[in-house]
């Protein structure tokens, strides 16, 4: 290393006399520009030097050398060391920072006037290890934070707080692992804040614990691209931000948190209407939420949720909860939405296991139009009874307004529900917990369905169109297909597998005067009644009788010897579930299914409508040993009951 010699006299230029690299030191900070770029370095009245364009008051340099060091240009280098940090700063841009450093807490200001044509954007890089060490960053432009392999907790703030409005690159360096923890004292919003747009990328790894707060916290959106983030615990949210969330690839993780997994706001901010949705977008890469809080969700969106591409694991066990300033329940949900749901592609699995527990919730509309989605949920029925909260309540809740209870069930939308592709599947086994459910109108266009649930399988408050797909239902509490208005059958190739009477196969209201239409498609409905075609408007037949139906044995209507259509019974369907009237039936009580019987078990109301039916022709309809003679109709009594 060479000493560099300055000539102390005032309004002298110093020129170095060896072309290496010159560094200027000040306390920890290091300024540090190839000898070659350096140009003149002015001197000024014994006090100051100038370099690059900053001054330094040589009151403050603790020293000059010259080395043979690189310089990493635009480049800002933090090194954590236990108790203390050094920071080594390119020279060329020195002069738009102000750098202070106490022991091992770094805090950077980057003038305003920073732009891309005025300094540029500058990289922050981080490594090292320190205890009770911190990052912080303000500023007007964009800007890049690499962690380098660096490890830092803070007992009194966030170990990473960019204060910084505008883009920040946060960059996982390739191969690196890194972790950052807070202290549970401080006013800080989360471990990692960021003011600005947050940009997570690299394919190395971090592990973030947020001891005060949330894991990771924006003030505006998230991406996240290649590289793996976990979030092993934090008081609130793992991960909380506003605008919205696009997972494009990578890894996150998120677990021990005290609220919700993904909490992602609505910002109403009239300047970025394109960017305040508040929505979570899901495009690829992997996402694996575990969230034990009550009455918590894994990924929440205030907006809308779209997901075309990935894996998600969801995981929710909290039960639910009475909120005493909204005067309602509220329960867990795996994927929850205030706006809209659209599911395109990618892999869902979810799973709620607490009181009221839903897969997914959607305040919108929801439609599936791709993918894989498979739920199963565990908790029972959460009910506000008398002032006291019941996690598995089993009374009658006829008289308990719906704010009073939560029950648990696999899809819920309060809009409509359209499922036009995908491979489905549904189970919920608590009391009260139905497969999918719409406020609106359900119509299934495409797509593989697998339900089975304690109550209905799939429901609709209003109309429900069956236009194709393949769906199976089976309910043991409950109706199989519950259409509150009219349910049309169009297409596709269905089995539903209702309880024993008064519940049904399927079920389109009639006593509201509502009925179930048959223009094509392929239906077996099997339980103690099923809803037949009351209008004209309903053009294909159908055939209904009684039948002592076992699981996973055959169904088949024969016209003479030959096999109009034939129908697995799938495994774990239960005939003789629910119940009103034990599930008995007497024979010959007429093609809409037969009426009440009151002793004998004869089995449950079959009913098929298939192309290629003629009304008025005879067929037989047989399961196993037990045979029965049906007519082909279009329309005639039903079998279904009042509800």
């Amino acid at each position: 290393m060479k000493k560099l010699l300055i000539a102390c006299l005032s309004g002298l230029s110093v020129i170095p006399a060896v072309a290496e690299t010159f560094n200027i030191r000040v306390g920890s900070v290091v300024y540090s520009a190839p000898v070659d770029a350096c140009g003149e370095m002015i001197y000024s009245h014994g006090s100051t030097l100038t370099v690059l364009g900053k001054d330094y008051a040589l009151a403050d340099v603790t020293g000059m050398t010259v080395d043979d060091c690189p310089v990493e240009a635009g480049k800002v280098v933090i090194t954590y060391a236990d108790d203390a940090a050094t920071v080594a700063v390119d020279a060329s841009i020195a002069r738009f920072l102000d750098i202070t450093v106490s022991e091992a807490k770094v805090d950077i200001v980057q003038h305003d006037d920073v732009s891309a044509t005025n300094g540029g954007e500058i990289t922050y890089v981080l490594r090292g290890r320190s205890e009770e060490g911190s990052f912080s960053m303000s500023g007007a432009y964009k800007a890049t934070v690499v962690l380098d392999g660096v490890e830092l907790s803070s007992t009194s703030d966030a170990p990473v707080d960019i204060q910084n409005g505008k883009r920040i690159k946060l960059m996982l360096a390739d191969g690196t692992m890194n972790r950052l923890a807070d202290g549970a004292s401080g006013s800080q919003k989360g471990c990692v804040v960021c003011k600005g747009h947050l940009e997570i990328h690299g394919s190395g790894s971090l592990e973030v614990i947020g001891n005060k707060a949330h894991g990771i916290y924006s003030k505006e959106y998230v991406t996240l691209q290649d590289a793996s983030v976990s979030v092993t615990s934090a008081v609130k949210d793992g991960l909380n931000c506003n605008q919205y969330f696009e997972m494009q690839s990578g890894e996150l993780t998120i677990s021990g948190v005290g609220d919700d997994g993904i909490q992602v706001s609505f910002k109403d901010d009239v300047d970025r209407a394109d960017e305040d949705t508040g929505s979570i977008i899901i495009v690829g890469g992997k996402i694996d939420v575990s969230v034990t809080a009550i009455a918590a969700k894994a990924i929440k969106a205030d907006g809308d949720i779209f997901v075309s591409g990935g894996e998600v694991d969801a995981r929710v066990s909290g039960d639910g909860k009475w909120d005493s300033d909204a005067l309602k329940t509220k329960a867990s949900t795996c994927m929850s939405a205030d706006g809209q749901m659209v599911i395109s592609g990618g892999i869902l699995t979810l799973l709620a296991t607490g009181s009221g527990g839903k897969g997914i919730s959607v305040d919108g509309d929801l439609n599936i139009a791709g993918g894989t989605v498979t739920v199963t949920t565990s908790g029972g029925l959460f009910a506000y009874v008398n002032g006291k909260e019941y996690t598995n309540y089993t009374g009658n809740t006829d008289h308990l307004d719906s704010d009073y209870k939560s029950s648990p069930k696999g899809i819920k939308a309060d809009g409509n529900v359209t499922i036009d592709g995908g491979y489905i599947t549904v189970t919920t086994t608590g009391i009260g917990a139905e497969g999918i459910e719409s406020k609106a109108i359900m119509t299934v266009n495409d797509g593989k369905l697998d339900i089975r649930s304690y109550d209905d399988g799939l429901n609709s408050s209003s109309h429900m169109y069956l236009k194709g797909g393949d769906i199976t239902v089976v309910a043991t509490n409950n109706d199989a297909i519950d259409s509150n208005g009219n349910m049309y059958i169009e297409g596709g190739v269905i089995r539903a597998c209702g309880a024993s009477a008064p519940e049904c196969g399927i079920d389109a209201n009639e006593e509201e005067g509502y009925s179930v239409y048959f223009t094509g498609g392929v239906l077996i409905a099997i339980g103690g009644g099923n809803s037949t075609p009351s209008s004209s408007s309903s053009t294909q037949p159908y055939v209904s009788g009684s039948l002592s139906v076992t699981s996973g044995g055959v169904v088949t209507l024969y016209d003479g010897s030959d096999a109009v259509v034939s129908f697995d019974i799938p495994e774990n369907y239960n005939p003789s579930a629910g119940g009103g009237f034990g599930g008995n039936f007497m024979p010959g009580g007429g093609p809409g299914g037969g009426g009440p019987g009151f002793g004998g078990n004869m089995g449950q109301s079959v009913l098929i409508t298939c192309p290629g039916l003629i009304s008025g022709s005879s067929y037989t309809l047989n399961s196993g040993n037990t045979s029965s003679s049906v007519k082909a109709q279009l329309t005639g009594n039903s079998g279904g009951f009042p509800r």
